[in-house]
């Protein structure tokens, strides 16, 4: 009675009374809540009337609202705000919601309902997204095992809940890695070389953590940035081999036999459904399907990575010539942001100490903003009084062009130790028109971030590529926004796995603007508006060091692709020596890396939604450059009639459109991959 997860919220728009929640109340909550949805399910099962796409398809897609809002409270705080007893009770459940996951999708009694109607769906006269719904949800049963035997759908419901298990612990013990350790720098040679807003937020995050001095914590927005500087090279060969080794050390949160048994069950999952390899398996549901398709794209980008990455060395190792090193030095992974940074400066005239100023965390909030109005009329306007999770989280209440309320947006954008690497976006609920009795439900959209925080009274300043990032997230915050659409289901980014990363990269496109920098960058102490002679040099500059970005990202692309390939039913012994072996036979180069090795890789790891799937932010961004092309054909970044085009067929139709029928409507045609290629300097602009 007194638990608030079971209560009405009467909170501004009923978001979750985060300060009255607990770890203890989850548990019983959750049971509670399963129990309804099961009841609610049984009763879809038990009607007497033949099936009809209302009383089944739509019903199913009405149930178990409790439920989700609960798993929405209960994931967005695990990830964004955890603790030790959440994490003790994220582990209990775990395989408890694996377990009615597979009892929803393996409900006999349902699935020939939604089976009886999908054999005879193009009788039913549906709407075309009605059709979709049905078609997307048949799909949903029979990946999850509907139309297994009963003892294999036995043994696949064990698969699932061992896998759930399994992921929960992989992600906590990448946690664990990333809060326990830290570069403390304890004096002023070790910090030799880092302009000052590095100081400053290495010794915010010191403050943070109760410690004296400087920090250099795990979070990418300390780890690049100390690389990029210190003129310390012992301090940054520290910082790397801790920040690449998270995930790989003996003992509790070792996760190398943790990635090992997921890979395991994940062939042995892939089999159930006729597949050889989980990647078949993965790539069945997506706009690639197969694997040759994936690797055809790799074939169109690896080479010239390679050979654009072999002339930056060159330039690397001419700087350090020019230095004063011996021809012979060796040029490692922890070297090449530090001597990139004096190739820039020396080439461009352009360096972070002096762009950071000019991108003021709360500018490119700004910025993010008035894009979003000036394409999709949309405000955004904080309120202090909807209920947050952590006092660094900011709401808005979101209206469109008619002033009409669309939407709840929060934001978060800073590191801490409570918080999971990296940047995503969530919702707490999805915008639809299904609601029991009728009536719409209005999207409440989570933006992470991981920044490093400024000190007391002083600005958060972000680098270019971590304004980028901002940008990304909104982007896939507006896809959740502007969702309009009449099934849950189909909402919001809910789409296949390499058409979500479009709404996202193509936003990413809009902070490179010079109409956006002049109107947004401005100086954090002069208030000076970003010169005209800096947007050139940054717009000179943006190709530089693609072939290194590139060859990191692909690396790590083709390394989830070969360990989620394999047919053997026994992963590899030795991960890492597995990882090393595929880089060698792809000639990846040593001093560039990769993005994320495998025993620390959380889009794998930590959940099913990318693995055999990290390609998709290249599939996506042939999708992204091609159609932010159109823009740049029209003249105008913010031309109104493709923005509505954009709107109507990217943002707002959610997955209630085939992928490729979407991005066609909206462009015109299908994409093409040159755009892709000139825009990471893969190709010559054209003449």
């Amino acid at each position: 009675m007194h638990n608030p997860l079971l209560q009405d919220w009467t909170t501004p728009h009923g978001l979750p009374p985060f300060e009255a929640i607990r770890a203890e109340h989850f548990e019983p909550a959750f049971a509670a809540a399963m129990q309804a949805h099961r009841a609610e399910l049984d009763a879809i099962a038990g009607l007497t009337e033949p099936p009809t796409f209302d009383n089944t398809l739509a019903a199913f897609d009405r149930g178990g609202r409790l439920l989700a809002r609960l798993l929405a409270t209960f994931y967005n705080l695990t990830a964004s705000e955890t603790s030790p007893a959440l994490q003790q009770v994220q582990r209990q459940l775990a395989p408890v919601l694996a377990a009615h996951s597979s009892a929803v999708y393996m409900h006999a009694g349902l699935f020939a309902r939604v089976d009886a109607l999908h054999a005879r769906r193009q009788s039913l006269g549906l709407s075309g997204e009605a059709l979709r719904l049905l078609e997307r949800v048949h799909l949903d049963f029979l990946r999850a095992g509907a139309k297994l035997e009963p003892a294999a759908q036995q043994r696949y419901a064990e698969v699932m809940k061992e896998l759930a298990a399994l992921t929960t612990r992989f992600a906590q013990n990448v946690l664990h890695d990333e809060t326990e350790h830290v570069l403390t720098l304890s004096d002023e040679a070790a910090l030799a070389g880092l302009p000052g807003f590095v100081r400053d937020a290495a010794r915010q995050a010191a403050a943070d953590r109760g410690l004296p001095g400087h920090v250099i914590t795990l979070s990418r927005s300390h780890v690049v940035p100390f690389l990029t500087f210190s003129s310390r090279r012992d301090l940054r060969e520290r910082a790397w081999r801790a920040w690449t080794s998270r995930g790989e050390h003996p003992g509790e949160h070792d996760n190398r036999e943790v990635a090992r048994q997921i890979l395991r069950l994940r062939v042995e999952q892939a089999r159930f459904h006729g597949h050889e390899s989980y990647a078949d398996y993965a790539l069945a549901d997506t706009m690639a399907a197969r694997q040759e398709a994936v690797q055809a794209l790799f074939d169109q980008v690896w080479p010239r990575a390679l050979e654009a990455v072999r002339g930056e060395e060159q330039a690397l190792r001419a700087a350090m010539a020019a230095a004063g090193l011996p021809p012979d030095s060796p040029l490692e992974p922890w070297d090449w942001r530090y001597w990139a940074e004096k190739v820039r400066v020396a080439r461009y005239a352009l360096d972070d100490a002096e762009v950071k100023p000019y991108f003021q965390l709360e500018r490119v909030v700004e910025a993010a903003f008035d894009c979003a109005q000036r394409l999709f009329g949309l405000t955004f306007r904080a309120r202090a009084d909807i209920p947050v999770y952590h006092p660094d989280v900011k709401a808005y209440e979101v209206y469109d062009a008619r002033q009409a309320l669309v939407g709840i947006f929060l934001q978060d954008n800073f590191a801490r130790p409570t918080k999971r690497s990296g940047a995503w976006m969530s919702n707490l609920r999805w915008q639809h028109r299904n609601l029991p009795g009728g009536g719409a439900q209005l999207p409440v959209i989570l933006n992470n971030n991981n920044f490093a925080k400024g000190a007391p009274g002083a600005p958060t300043l972000l680098s270019l590529d971590d304004a980028r990032t901002l940008f990304h997230e909104f982007g896939h915050g507006l896809h959740g926004l502007l969702s309009s659409v009449h099934y849950e289901r189909l909402s919001g980014t809910q789409v296949l796995r390499d058409f979500v990363e479009l709404p996202s990269q193509i936003f990413e496109h809009w902070i490179a603007e010079p109409e956006v920098l002049r109107r947004h960058a401005r100086h954090c102490e002069t208030g000076a508006t970003i010169p005209d002679e800096l947007i050139e040099r940054l717009h000179a500059a943006r190709r530089f060091n693609q072939g290194y970005e590139t060859v990191r990202y692909t690396a790590s692309a083709i390394v989830d692709m070969a360990v989620h390939a394999r047919t053997e039913g026994e992963p590899p012994a030795d991960l890492c020596a597995f990882e090393a072996e595929v880089l060698a036979r792809i000639g990846a180069p040593h001093a560039a890396g990769l993005n994320h090795r495998l025993v620390h890789f959380q889009h794998l790891f930590s959940g099913s939604g990318y693995a055999a799937g990290y390609y998709v932010y290249l599939w996506a961004e042939v999708l992204d450059a091609d159609g932010y092309d159109a823009f740049v054909e029209a003249g105008n970044p913010f031309d109104s009639q493709l923005a509505d085009r954009l709107r109507r067929f990217i943002y707002a139709s959610g997955n209630s459109l085939e992928p490729g029928n979407a991005y066609a409507s909206f462009r015109g045609r299908s994409a093409k991959v040159e755009p892709l290629l000139r825009k990471r300097g893969l190709l010559p602009e054209p003449a």
